[in-house]
């Protein structure tokens, strides 16, 4: 099986297409294979970085003239769909869906020749830090703070559960340049942090329940001194820009639970009709084919809801209310099939040698991060 099964497709065209075999191949190739070895090194090698972004799998909405292809989203969408379905955890949707946009959108001309070209070669990795070891997803609460000191700001501060921390060579920080500004959020900026910055510390690789490949860290900042120039568009302004780009990172979300979630039907109902069970298979059960069959249906809701608001975003309409309810639909069923793929496999569920259970784990935290689905709850309720 392959995303190519999933019938009625509506958001993507033919050229959309012909990319998703090259990055199908790709990943076959280059990614498939080694994932044991990076989850036990919890790590992808920044080699596989640069292959990916000599075959133009990054950051493809970067215009030509900042080294980019000057492709819509949906080829973004494709790689993210293609990554999850794989189940190949490089972090690359952090800096095509998320980091790159921001620097497109706010960064100053400098800042794009500067970055953007090594963003699409894969020379560079990035990171946002955002969370703290106090905060969450109370953005506002943050305590890391860029002070002005003459040309420069001095960074302090330290956060944690960073995607591609340990990797990352430019690091998106979100911090308070006017800590006293009220209401809190206007005091916010994103000021960018080169990781060879005297008085920047990696920290631990941490220890999660999933996705163990997947680099996540801690970072510190002891007074980092970078030039002002390295404030991301407007000082004052990071909380603003923040929340423009959450439709976009919360249906990358979506669209990567969803490819997931297909995958781990698709695994279950080949187990199923080949695991054997009282002179037969389980497949053969009506309680294994009811479940499967309730999976389906909301599987294929789930891909024409996916498209209708990857078609709307295509054309600047999804909004942050509908971003948010596609994240929250789309991890609750992430979570739901992963859950009963795994009971109808078994014990062999539990053995991590099988791919449900590293799925399993991996698929728990799309409910948290990205914005927790109660928060999701939230938004939307606020909208009513």
């Amino acid at each position: 099986m392959t995303l190519d099964d999933v019938p009625g497709r509506s958001a993507h065209n033919p050229d959309h297409a012909a990319f998703r075999a090259t990055v199908r191949s790709f990943l076959a190739r280059e990614g498939v294979p080694n994932v044991a070895a990076w989850e036990a090194n919890r790590l992808v090698p920044r080699e596989f970085w640069r292959k990916a972004g000599e075959i133009g799998m990054l950051c493809p909405t970067v215009p030509e003239q900042y080294g980019g292809l000057g492709l819509d989203f949906g080829y973004n969408a494709v790689v993210d769909e293609e990554l999850s379905y794989a189940g190949v955890p490089a972090g690359f949707g952090l800096q095509s869906d998320i980091v790159c946009d921001y620097i497109v959108a706010y960064g100053s001309e400098e800042q794009k020749r500067q970055w953007l070209p090594r963003l699409v070669s894969g020379e560079t990795i990035t990171a946002i830090a955002m969370t703290e070891p106090g905060t969450g997803s109370d953005l506002q609460s943050i305590r890391t703070t860029a002070k002005k000191d003459g040309n420069h700001y001095v960074v302090s501060g330290s956060k944690t559960y960073i995607t591609n921390g340990q990797n990352a060579d430019l690091i998106l920080v979100v911090a308070k340049t006017d800590p006293g500004a009220q209401p809190a959020y206007k005091g916010m900026s994103i000021i960018l942090v080169e990781s060879d910055r005297e008085g920047f510390r990696r920290g631990r690789k941490l220890d999660k329940i999933g996705q163990d490949a997947a680099d996540t860290s801690e970072l510190f900042f002891n007074d980092v001194r970078v030039p002002i120039t390295n404030c991301l568009g407007e000082e004052g302004k990071g909380f603003i820009y923040l929340m423009s780009q959450l439709p976009q990172e919360r249906l990358s979300i979506a669209i990567g639970a969803q490819a997931s979630a297909q995958k781990a039907f698709d695994e279950t109902v080949a187990f199923t009709k080949d695991r054997k069970a009282f002179a037969g298979v389980v497949f053969d059960f009506q309680n294994t084919r009811f479940v499967l069959a309730d999976l389906k249906a909301k599987l294929q809701i789930g891909w024409a809801h996916l498209d209708w608001a990857l078609t709307r975003h295509l054309a600047g309409e999804l909004t942050a209310t509908e971003g948010a309810a596609a994240k929250l639909w789309h991890t609750e069923l992430q979570w739901e099939v992963m859950d009963k793929c795994l009971q109808l496999h078994g014990g062999a569920g539990y053995m991590n040698e099988y791919p449900i259970a590293r799925s399993w784990r991996a698929a728990r935290v799309t409910r948290i991060y990205g914005g927790t689905n109660e928060i999701m709850k939230e938004l939307i309720g606020r909208s009513l």
